[in-house]
């Protein structure tokens, strides 16, 4: 079948090359970083300005060797929620929330330079860390298909098909395309599923007639009450599980130790610096994103300057209205279709975190451990910590961590836990 060329990470693309390979990463973006200021009722303008400015802040703060995209982070969707809904409050006091867990995740950034990363090798050994990532892509699993309607009562076949050819050109295009076309599958199955909706008649074009070609994005100024902050605070519990585990999935792919160079602290320090800035003007927090990290995986195309392009057209898609309109009109069946796969990719990734590590499962450490995380994440337990719930992937990562640490002070031989010195695991 060939060989796939890998982009790396500091390498340039021709500009012929480099539109294409950044609307691919746009649109594995868009559908899910646009639902969450749907969500909370402000206009997705202003998100699209600040993924552009966060994810250019994070590719210069983490040197320009951490590929990731930063769009709208659904962690603050639920102590969001109850702050907005407050009659005292209201979204501007959201925001300040925004600003406060941010600047938390910062000041975590800075302890994390002054102590290191070693404490990861203890708390996440590869038994532990292979099925937390795994479950980042499997608990999305369930999202991709209610987005797609196919967790509806009564499938609509017309969903049903426009699904079916999104991912097929997905799936197939990423194994059959050769030389160009194989680094921009994703792209083209979002073109062929929108123009099998359009023929299906999914597809209006009313509202992008209607829409204005100029529009300044709408800035909100944030306010600031204590215990408006104390309800969203905790969610800093939940960010920073998911960071570490983007990045890990992030290394294997590109076959770096990100965590390492450009460091756990700076990718961090620059997750929250963009959702600190993304309060103080108004908009939603931000995260590294699963689907964009599903595309490199898929492609093989691991470029900052791709990602950089990417970020530049959603700044440029913030301002003409039109074009965030038409983009938009992207149905359910498009964007179910394209995560379906990226969600699966991320999973896949995370076995490929035991098959790499060569975790021995005949160990009954290895083997109790992986299984409990895996239950953990996918039985529907739910712990509340004030207004923060723990479940899925974060309730795993939690008691992965307390099972590993209980681990590493009853087998106290075995410092790192790690198993690709000897045979470790």
């Amino acid at each position: 079948m060939g060989t796939r060329r890998i982009i790396q990470v500091e390498e340039k693309v021709p500009f012929k090359m480099l539109v294409p390979l950044s609307v691919q990463h746009m649109f594995a973006m868009f559908g899910a970083s646009v639902l969450v200021p749907f969500l909370f009722g402000i206009s997705p303008a202003i998100v699209l300005f600040m993924n552009g400015v966060g994810t250019l802040m994070f590719i210069v703060i983490t040197k320009g060797k951490a590929p990731a995209y930063l769009g709208s982070s659904f962690a603050f969707l639920a102590p969001a929620g109850v702050v907005i809904a407050n009659a005292q409050w209201g979204y501007e006091y959201a925001l300040g929330g925004f600003v406060a867990v941010g600047f938390l995740g910062c000041i975590l950034a800075l302890l994390i330079y002054r102590f290191g990363t070693g404490w990861i090798d203890v708390v996440l050994p590869p038994a532990a860390m292979g099925p937390v990532v795994a479950l980042i892509g499997l608990e999305l699993s369930a999202s991709a298909a209610n987005t797609a309607g196919l967790l509806d009562e009564a499938v609509d076949l017309k969903n049903l098909a426009v699904f079916l050819v999104t991912l097929g050109f997905a799936v197939f295009g990423s194994v059959l395309f050769r030389g160009f076309l194989s680094i921009i599958p994703i792209l083209i199955a979002v073109i062929a599923g929108y123009i099998a909706a359009i023929a299906c008649g999914m597809v209006g074009f009313s509202e992008v007639a209607a829409a204005p070609w100029f529009a300044l994005p709408q800035f909100t100024m944030p306010k600031f009450d204590p215990e408006a902050i104390a309800i969203i605070l905790p969610v800093i519990l939940v960010i920073a599980s998911e960071h570490i585990g983007h990045q890990v999935v992030t290394s294997k792919i590109v076959g770096r130790d990100l965590l390492k160079d450009p460091g756990l602290h700076r990718s961090l320090f620059g997750d929250n610096f963009s959702t600190m800035v993304s309060g103080f003007l108004g908009s939603v927090p931000t995260t590294t994103y699963g689907e964009n990290i599903g595309v490199m995986a898929m492609t093989g195309v691991y470029s900052v300057h791709v990602i950089a392009g990417a970020a530049v057209l959603s700044l440029v898609c913030s301002f003409v209205g039109k074009l965030s309109t038409l983009i938009s009109t992207i149905p359910g069946p498009v964007i179910g279709g394209i995560s379906f796969l990226l969600y699966g990719m991320i999973g896949t990734s995370g076995l490929r975190i035991l098959v790499d590590s060569r975790v021995d499962f005949g160990k009954p450490r290895n083997q109790a451990l992986t299984s409990v995380i895996f239950v953990a994440g996918l039985s529907g337990i739910a712990i509340k910590v004030g207004n923060i719930q723990l479940s899925g992937m974060v309730l795993a990562c939690v008691v992965g961590m307390a099972l590993s640490l209980v681990f590493h002070f009853l087998d106290s031989p075995e410092p790192s836990g790690r198993s690709g010195q000897d045979e470790g695991q």
